[in-house]
């Protein structure tokens, strides 16, 4: 079991120590890359995965409603920390709402449960992202406009994927292959940039940042157990939905952040802090899934 795990997390953990490695040397700047990949390459993703012959949305329906319930349940559970010590809420609750589904979710589903459970790690990185943002937005601004989500590419792309899936619409290997190979940079690229991402980590705000770092899988997993407890799931979907409860704060969460100056540096180090406390609690939460 020692051995399966640590076959799991080192190839994701040895990509963030390659970029954490490459960024203390030469400092890249990986704005261009990162817009890139989440214009580009993870759009195709989405659309290999979900256009994909044996994809069939219905069986996923009771996870994406799980997915939801996890995420914003778990705002609601952070909320009385907040109150009792005095933190911002738009700084505290969206770390802790919204993980690392794609840079962190992805490629563990990838090498934890194999290519048969990327529609699903997917699906999950779908709605975790749909409700950053529309619900994460309106936590920063309430006066922020809903109508810009669909102009996300990954929205389109997930459109495009679910109506080709749906009406069996065939895609020509001329097309299906290119689409493909763009996609399979995603994931290498989203675990890159993170480790370049950890040189930002701010230790001063340590006291929030841990908080965040162990109450957001804590929560997370908490909540996904309690779901299952209620409503079923086809079995082989149950040890990916608790691994995504257990997932960190996203990055994403630092630039929604510096988009509306709400205490960037904090918010960074909340998310860097946490996505290092990860590589304590992702091998201990596949210890018990697998």
């Amino acid at each position: 079991m020692f051995q399966q795990i640590i076959s799991i997390v080192f190839p994701v953990f040895g990509i963030v120590l390659a970029g954490y490695l490459y960024g203390r040397k030469h400092l890249p700047d990986m704005a261009a890359a990162n817009k890139i990949n989440i214009d580009i390459f993870v759009p195709a993703l989405i659309f290999s995965v979900l256009s994909g012959k044996n994809f069939e949305i219905s069986d996923f329906y009771s996870m994406i409603a799980g997915a939801a319930f996890v995420v914003l349940v778990s705002g609601v559970l952070a909320w009385p920390i907040v109150r009792l010590m005095h933190w911002d809420s738009k700084t505290f609750l969206p770390p802790v709402m919204f993980t690392n589904s794609g840079n962190m979710g992805l490629p563990l589903a990838l090498f934890a449960f194999g290519e048969q459970a990327l529609p699903a790690a997917v699906l999950l990185f779908i709605v975790e992202n749909t409700l950053h943002f529309t619900v994460g937005m309106k936590m920063m601004d309430r006066q922020a406009s809903l109508l810009a989500i669909f102009r996300l590419p990954m929205l389109l792309a997930t459109i495009a994927g679910l109506a080709v899936s749906t009406w069996h619409i065939h895609i020509p290997a001329i097309l299906a292959r290119p689409i493909d190979m763009l996609g399979q940079i995603a994931i290498p690229l989203m675990l890159f940039s993170l480790g370049v991402r950890l040189l930002s980590v701010n230790y001063k705000d340590w006291q929030i940042s841990v908080a965040a770092a162990l109450l957001t899988p804590l929560t997370g997993v908490a909540l996904a157990l309690a779901y299952l407890m209620v409503f079923s799931m086809p079995q082989e979907q149950i040890p990916l939905f608790i691994l995504f409860g257990a997932l960190p704060p996203a990055v994403l969460n630092f630039m929604v952040a510096e988009k509306f100056n709400q205490e960037p540096e904090k918010v960074a180090s909340i998310v860097m802090i946490g996505n290092l406390a990860s590589i304590v609690i992702i091998p201990t939460v596949l210890f018990f899934v697998l």
